[in-house]
């Protein structure tokens, strides 16, 4: 009789398992989040240290990655604010510190962002640069300032390397 009892409770479970059906709200939820194609370059490991070159000039600047920076940085002299057909530019050098290779831009001021310090806060303005770095070469974003005070010149931040490398702080020097 324990048999019995045992098997139709067997029946039971797996009848009303095959009985059951999903329920499919009518309504779901769009919780999977797109998938972003992105372009990388075809070595994509950077190491800390790399060359970037800033067109027109010729000659290549040490730059430091850092994935913690939104917007990547360069270092200026005698930058000076002026009006152009009623928007706001400015003129800088740039002199590259190895081979002092130097170049005099005009820019259309991007805007003006505010930059955390841990001495203080200050105000940046922002340019885009053409770059070439690893054979690509783009236009970003740049904050500018006088940064003679840093050992790099140029600082590459994440609106560059996101979607164009990955980071391997153990390497430097490894863009052609």
């Amino acid at each position: 009789m324990k048999k019995i009892l045992h098997l139709l409770s067997l029946f039971a479970l797996f009848g009303c398992a095959a009985e059951k059906t999903a329920v499919v709200p009518a309504i779901v939820p769009n919780t999977v989040q797109e998938t972003k194609i992105i372009k990388v370059m075809p070595n994509n490991v950077i190491g800390a240290v790399e060359r970037i070159y800033l067109p027109p000039m010729k000659s290549a600047f040490l730059s430091r990655i850092d994935t913690g920076a939104t917007t990547s940085s360069l270092d200026v002299d005698s930058l000076k604010y002026f009006e152009r057909d009623g928007k706001k530019w400015v003129a800088f050098t740039i002199v590259n510190r190895e081979t002092n290779e130097e170049h005099v831009f005009e820019k259309p001021l991007v805007k003006n962002i505010k930059i955390k310090r841990i001495e203080k806060n200050e105000r940046r303005p922002i340019v885009e640069m053409t770059v070439k770095m690893g054979g690509e070469t783009f236009k970003a974003d740049f904050t500018i300032a006088e940064r003679e005070k840093f050992e790099y010149q140029t600082l590459i931040g994440r609106n560059i390397l996101s979607g164009r490398a990955i980071v391997d702080v153990s390497l430097s020097n490894t863009l052609k």
